[in-house]
């Protein structure tokens, strides 16, 4: 568990620092998702356009006169197959990070929904009073917002 939310005060009870603790691991895991996510966008769209060039030396350029020919040219150099494998590859892979990270955000978003709703039951007396405490430290620690349920 992270020392931040272990060191709460007594008014805070083990459930609540568990949910806390739910809501950071989710969170975390949901940031890795995203960050992977952006840098396999900027690879795929780096790579068409690096393709895209490649493909405009290679073949458009010296072939430009014909549409068969740059078409033959194209078909005859066997590496163009392999790039163009690749470059698919990276796009299904972005295809398939973005689903994760949404099934993520979802899970984050639906835990730190729940505490919001649930907090007139997790804090209750002194620690009503003293909430905003948590959500203060949730807010600056995690970047974790418990205030609003709206992202």
């Amino acid at each position: 568990m992270e020392d931040a939310i272990k060191n709460l005060e007594d008014w805070t009870d083990e459930a609540t620092k568990e949910m806390l603790q739910n809501v950071v691991k989710r969170k975390r895991k949901f940031d890795k998702y995203e960050k992977r996510h952006l840098i396999v966008v900027w690879l795929t769209v780096f790579g068409f356009i690096m393709y895209g060039i490649y493909l405009y030396i290679s073949v458009y350029q010296p072939n430009s006169y014909s549409a068969a020919e740059m078409f033959n040219a194209f078909v005859s150099n066997s590496q163009n197959g392999y790039y163009l494998f690749a470059l698919f590859g990276l796009f299904g892979y972005m295809n398939v990070l973005k689903k994760q990270m949404d099934k993520y955000e979802k899970e984050y978003h639906a835990l730190r929904c729940e505490i919001i709703d649930k907090s007139a039951d997790l804090w209750k007396g002194e620690g009503w009073e003293k909430r905003h405490l948590v959500f203060e430290m949730m807010k600056n620690k995690y970047d974790i917002n418990l205030y609003h349920e709206n992202k």
